[in-house]
This record gives structure tokens, C-alpha cells and sequence, in this order.
């Protein structure tokens, strides 16, 4: 878990993340080869209640600035612990910027961050041109990249694209899901591809859960691929290894000895621990 309480943030974020247990997991985010590892989404797990609620109760209580500080400095540590050197990718509300102390504090304690983060804009909330050019300047400040999320979905559409100019484009999994037996979204997606790629644009496909929709988009010439079918999302740390191998040597004993009480318990830990690790 994060302990925010040990990081550089102002006493009223501290306060207003008292007592929650946030854990981050990261999925990859891969080339065209679906090889080789271009960056890593760091994804908020929080322990008590599900993402969208987390959001939902700090949109409601007008917190959504502290919650956009605590995902920055939260994943980067999270990010930093684990010793990835790809590049970091973070969720990001479009409205929610650093104020000059928190980015003086930011790069103070994780040191030079230049070109090593992907803001990733998520379609909520609505932004105004003026909230947008105080996050783009703080963005380019810093040289990092910004990736659109879920396009094709709500308020990420081509207006969005015009606003922001990002250098991601990533298309929603409602455009990617059956796209290998789907015409329909086989030329929609050559035609997004194509306005793009014009524009100096890379584009993303998430979501991709099968090898025919991962053959095929590559063969559309997608730049970047993320999904279930390429790698789920990761604690990885020794520590939840070492709990899944003693769970797998115990549920074997329990099986020779047909221990079936026990069996059950050990079989229903281990599926916890596997949706937080990647076991390759």
C-alpha cells in the first residue's frame, strides 16, 4: 500500500487520504511486435471500494484535485519501487493541475522526471480551454507526452482530439472487441488510423483480448497494443510471488492427501493473489 503519509504532500491531501489503502497495479503497454515494452499504466487499486466510487465521493466532495496530486505522487513511487526504466503511464483528469509548490515538491523528491510520463486524459470532467492551456504548459514544462483515453467513448471523440493534440490516441475497447469478423469496425479504424497517423499521432489499441484482433490490428498498422491477451495487469513483486508459489505447493499437498476442506480455501487464495500478480 501507498503511505502517503511519508511523501511530500501538503497536509490537507494527507488528510483527505487518511485511512485509505491504495495499491497500484501495472499493465504494459506494448510495441507493434507485441514484444517488446513500451510503457506501463499504472492502475489505482483501492482496497475498500472500487475506483469509480473512490471518484465519485472526491468528485462530490469538489476533491478532485487531491485525488489527481495523490495518483501522480502515489504511481510514480509505486513506479519507482518496482524499477521499470519504460516509460510511466498515469491517469489524469484534463481539469487538475499542479500547483507550483506540488511541482516543485514533485520534482524535489523523485528527482528528473523530463520525458518519462504519459499523461493519460480521462473523458471526465468537462474542460474549459483555460483549464487545458494551465495543464498543457505544465505538461510541455516537462516534456511528457499526453495519450487520450477511451476514444470513441463520451466526450473523448474527434473534439477532443482537436483540443488536446495528444500524441496517443487511444482507441476504446468498444472499437477493438471482434474487429477481425466486424467491417464496420474495420473501416472505422482505418479511417481513425489514417487521420492520425497524418497528424503525427501514434495509435493505441486497449482492450485487445484475442490473437485474431491482435493480427489483425497490427496488420492495420496500429502502432501500440495493450490487453488481456498480451499481459494482465501486475503487482509483481517477489513478495506475492513467493505467496502464490507456497499456495501452489500446499493446494498440490492437499490434493495427493485429498484434503477437499482445506482445498477449497487454499484454491479460493490462490484466485485472490493471481488477480493481483503476473505468473508467467
Amino acid at each position: 500500500m501507498i503511505a502517503y503519509e511519508k511523501l511530500p504532500l501538503d497536509n490537507e491531501v494527507k488528510a483527505a487520504l487518511e485511512g485509505l489503502e491504495i495499491e497500484y497495479v501495472f499493465q504494459p503497454i506494448f510495441y507493434k511486435d507485441c514484444v517488446r515494452i513500451y510503457a506501463y499504466e499504472a492502475l489505482m487499486r483501492p482496497k475498500k471500494m472500487t475506483v469509480g466510487q473512490l471518484i465519485d465521493e472526491f468528485a462530490r466532495d469538489e476533491k478532485l484535485h487531491i485525488l489527481e496530486v495523490a495518483t501522480f505522487f502515489g504511481a510514480t513511487q509505486a513506479y519507482i519501487e518496482r524499477g521499470y526504466q519504460e516509460y510511466l503511464c498515469i491517469n489524469s483528469f484534463p481539469s487538475e493541475s499542479f500547483t507550483e509548490n506540488e511541482a516543485e515538491a514533485f520534482d524535489t523528491y523523485f528527482g528528473n522526471q523530463k520525458g518519462k510520463r504519459i499523461i493519460e486524459i480521462l473523458e471526465y470532467p468537462k474542460v474549459s480551454l483555460r483549464e487545458w492551456v494551465r495543464k498543457s504548459e505544465m505538461v510541455q514544462n516537462k516534456h511528457w507526452k499526453v495519450s487520450l483515453d477511451d476514444f470513441g467513448m463520451g466526450e473523448n471523440n474527434m473534439n477532443a482530439v482537436y483540443l488536446y493534440t495528444p500524441d496517443i490516441v487511444k482507441l476504446d475497447r468498444s472499437l477493438i472487441c471482434g474487429i477481425d469478423n466486424d467491417t464496420r469496425k474495420q473501416e472505422n479504424v482505418r479511417t481513425y488510423l489514417e487521420s492520425f497517423h497524418e497528424r503525427g499521432m501514434q495509435v493505441l489499441a486497449e482492450g485487445v483480448e484475442t490473437r485474431e484482433e491482435c493480427d489483425f490490428l497490427r496488420s492495420l498498422g496500429v502502432d501500440l497494443f495493450q490487453g488481456y491477451y498480451l499481459a494482465m495487469p501486475a503487482i509483481n513483486t517477489k513478495r506475492e510471488r513467493a505467496k502464490c508459489t507456497f499456495f501452489f505447493k500446499k493446494i498440490n499437498y492437499l490434493k495427493k492427501y485429498n484434503k477437499t476442506d482445506n482445498y477449497e480455501k487454499c484454491k479460493g487464495k490462490i484466485k485472490e493473489i493471481k488477480k493481483q500478480v503476473d505468473i508467467m
